[in-house]
Order: structure tokens, then C-alpha cells, then sequence
């Protein structure tokens, strides 16, 4: 297999996202618009009009770019669809990701690639051979083990089965973020609870919260202690991801459109590190150790090998909300950056920042920059520390812009 026949497809939920998966080394990434996909709720959903800018950029950077139209469509949606589906084709958006047959037949009808979500619960060859009539690219369900999955892609080959490129239908599975107690994310807790439908994009994520079991008949109560019991931990993949590249996988993609730049940036990278390790001979434990100390400083809720390995579910997080070892605290906004010095001057809003400190710098240009901080400079004058309402310049190897945000990255 050849290193080009593996995508590494990433999550953009905004522009700074964009570009740092593009820095990272994402050969494409996915986004929503509007309210009709999965995210509907947790990420800041692009519109119609940033349709043009993402795809330039996409196009730019020789990367494609896939939207996700996800959601169950009512008959209110409809119009809505079509408007969003001819805009992507408008566009050269490269594929929808799509669930609902309404989505996929007028996708195929104005002639715009579809790829089937994972939200139709692709299982087994036959259920790929229907779709393949329809879609070139199938993500499979998250409930199957990698065992299955290449049982799937062998009968692919045996079978010849081709989408309508006239190319085998090629297999994508999720390799890393987080994952859902339901069924291919079918849950219904949201709706019943906050009338929030999950499957149209708005799940509150009840689930990931601590609950407190009665007893009925005395009224007695006990608390759920230690562990959240519908709150999966996150899905890591990177210390298997040879057997996944085995299996004949041809695309892995990184979950979190919700997430801030600087967790796509720190995912994709190491994912981009061990992809490449693996077709280079060099995938060794020694980086798999690396690559996920550095994946365990961004948002996570703990890793788990999810249902690949056939291990049966069980691995509930024992806390609400990140696990992360690193945690960002916010300082200031960029005012100007220097070319001739390569420098940036940035205005100190809180807290403060010492000389030896590790920083962070997201911005929808710059995307993400995180360095150690060499010097600091006030009044062109050095300095050991900086504070809360100065203006300060410090030496970068990347440019940054004006109202790029800067954080100071501290254990947590």
C-alpha cells in the first residue's frame, strides 16, 4: 500500500481549525454549515458564505474538503438541503458526508460525490454493496472491530465492488476523539430530556454527567461513584495504527469539530507522524509512547481502544469533562508582527508571562503556533516577565497577525 492511499481526514469547526489542521498535515478535513449536521450545537457552524473562502483554501493547500450534511431530514429541511448541497457543488467542495437517502439521492442527482456517514450504520458487505450504488466512500460503524472491517475490505476486493467513480469503494473509520454511548451516535436521552434532538445535530450531552440512582420503594438514594457510566472515554487508536493500515483502511478520521485549533493541530500531527512512520519502517514504541504523552495534553476524557481490539464496552471516564495534563490560560491579543525581525508584539490582558514559559497562538490565519518563550522584550528594552496591560514584543519563527489570541500553557 502506498502512503498516498491513506487520508488522514480532519474536523474544521472553524477557521483557526482550518489552518492548523492544514499545518498539521491533514490531507482533508470536513466542516458543517448551517444547523443541518451533527454538530450543529457544539461547534461554530460556518455559513453558506464562507463556502467559497474554505474551499479556496482547501484548493489552495492541495487538501480537500468535505461538508457534512448528517443530520434526519424533515420535509421543512428540504429546501434547505438542496440549498446547501448546490451551494457545496457551486463551490468544488469535494463530497458531502450524508445519512438521510433524501441528502444522498440529491447529491448523486446535481453530481457532487457522497460519502455514507457513519450515522446509516455501515455493518457488513451487503449493506456496503446497496450504497455502493451511491457513494464511493462508506464510513463504517463505530461498533465494529477491526477484524470485521477487514473482513469488509477483503470482500470488497473479492467482489469488485465499485462505487459510482468506477473505483472499489473505499473504507474510512474514525481513529481518535470522542466516542458515544449510543449506537452510531442513535441517541434519544437529549430529545427526551431537553427536547435537543442528537440526531439533528444538538445533543446537551446529558450523558456525560453524574447521576444519582433512587430506590423506588424506600426512597433511598445512592450516588454513582468513581465513574460516569454513560460517558465513554475518548477513542485512541495511535498504538494500534498499524493494524488499522493493515486492515486496508483508506481513510482515518480525526473526531472533533467541537474542539479548539490547538487540539486538531496537536491530533493530526501525531497522527501525521505515525502514519508516516508506518509506510517508512519507523512506527516503534518508543514514538507511540511520545505521540500520546503529547495527545494527553490537549482535551481529552482518557483513551480507550473503543471496540477495534473486540474488547466488549466498559471503559467509562471517572470524571466529568477534560483529562488533559496541559491547560490554557488566556493573556492577550497580537497588535503587529515585524517581518524584518521576524518579532510580534502582543498587549497583555491578564495574568502574566515569564521568560521560559510555554505559549500558545491561534488565530483563523495563523491557525496555531506553540513555542517556549526565548525573550521579552518592553519598550525594546529585555525583560524576565511581563504583565497585565503591557505591550511586549517576543522573537517568532512564525508570523502572526493582529487580534491572534495568546495563552500560556500550564499543567494542569
Amino acid at each position: 500500500m502506498q502512503k498516498n492511499k491513506v487520508e488522514l481526514l480532519a474536523p474544521a469547526g472553524s477557521f483557526e481549525s482550518l489552518t492548523a489542521a492544514i499545518k498539521a498535515g491533514a490531507d482533508s478535513v470536513y466542516f458543517g454549515i448551517e444547523q443541518l449536521n451533527m454538530r450543529a450545537r457544539s461547534s461554530n457552524n460556518f455559513t453558506i458564505d464562507d463556502l467559497s473562502r474554505i474551499s479556496a483554501i482547501c484548493k489552495e493547500h492541495n487538501i480537500r474538503c468535505y461538508l457534512t450534511l448528517n443530520t434526519i431530514l424533515y420535509d421543512h429541511d428540504i429546501s434547505l438541503m438542496k440549498s446547501i448541497v448546490d451551494a457545496a457543488k457551486a463551490n468544488n467542495v469535494d463530497a458531502v458526508i450524508a445519512s438521510d437517502f433524501a441528502a444522498i439521492h440529491y447529491a448523486g442527482k446535481v453530481g457532487i460525490p457522497v460519502h455514507i456517514s457513519t450515522q446509516s450504520n455501515v455493518t457488513n458487505i451487503e449493506t456496503v454493496s446497496f450504497f455502493a450504488e451511491y457513494a464511493d466512500v462508506m464510513v463504517m460503524a463505530r461498533e465494529l472491530s477491526l477484524m470485521q472491517v477487514a473482513a469488509i475490505t477483503r470482500e470488497i476486493r473479492r467482489k469488485n465492488i465499485t462505487g459510482p467513480s468506477g473505483k472499489l469503494v473505499e473504507l474510512e473509520i474514525f481513529a481518535h476523539g470522542a466516542l458515544c454511548m449510543a449506537v452510531s451516535g442513535k441517541c434519544y436521552m437529549s430529545l427526551h430530556s431537553d427536547f435537543a434532538s442528537a440526531n439533528r445535530g444538538a445533543c446537551i450531552q446529558n450523558c456525560r454527567r453524574s447521576y444519582i440512582v433512587t430506590d423506588k420503594e424506600q426512597g433511598v438514594e445512592f450516588e454513582i461513584d468513581n465513574e460516569y457510566i454513560m460517558s465513554a472515554k475518548d477513542l485512541c487508536t495511535i498504538d494500534f495504527l498499524d493494524k488499522i493500515l493493515d486492515a486496508d483502511v483508506k481513510v482515518l478520521k480525526i473526531e472533533g469539530r467541537g474542539r479548539s485549533a490547538d487540539y486538531v493541530y496537536t491530533v493530526v500531527k501525531c497522527y501525521r507522524e505515525a502514519i508516516d512512520a508506518y509506510f517508512e519502517g519507523t512506527y516503534t514504541e518508543e514514538k507511540i509512547e511520545s505521540w500520546k504523552e503529547r495527545l494527553s495534553t490537549v482535551f481529552n476524557r482518557g483513551f480507550w481502544e473503543g471496540y477495534y481490539l473486540g474488547r466488549k464496552m466498559g471503559e467509562w471516564s471517572n470524571v466529568y469533562g477534560s483529562k488533559a495534563t496541559k491547560r490554557k490560560v488566556y493573556l492577550g491579543k497580537g497588535v503587529k508582527y515585524f517581518d524584518n525581525v521576524k518579532s510580534g508584539e502582543f498587549r497583555m490582558e491578564s495574568q502574566t508571562l515569564d521568560v521560559g514559559d510555554e505559549i500558545l497562538i491561534t488565530g483563523p490565519t495563523t491557525g496555531v503556533v506553540q513555542t517556549i518563550v526565548n525573550e521579552l522584550r518592553v519598550n525594546d528594552r529585555p525583560t524576565g516577565r511581563v504583565k497585565k496591560g503591557d505591550v511586549f514584543s517576543m522573537a517568532l519563527g512564525e508570523k502572526v497577525r493582529p487580534s491572534d489570541k495568546l495563552y500560556k500553557l500550564v499543567d494542569a
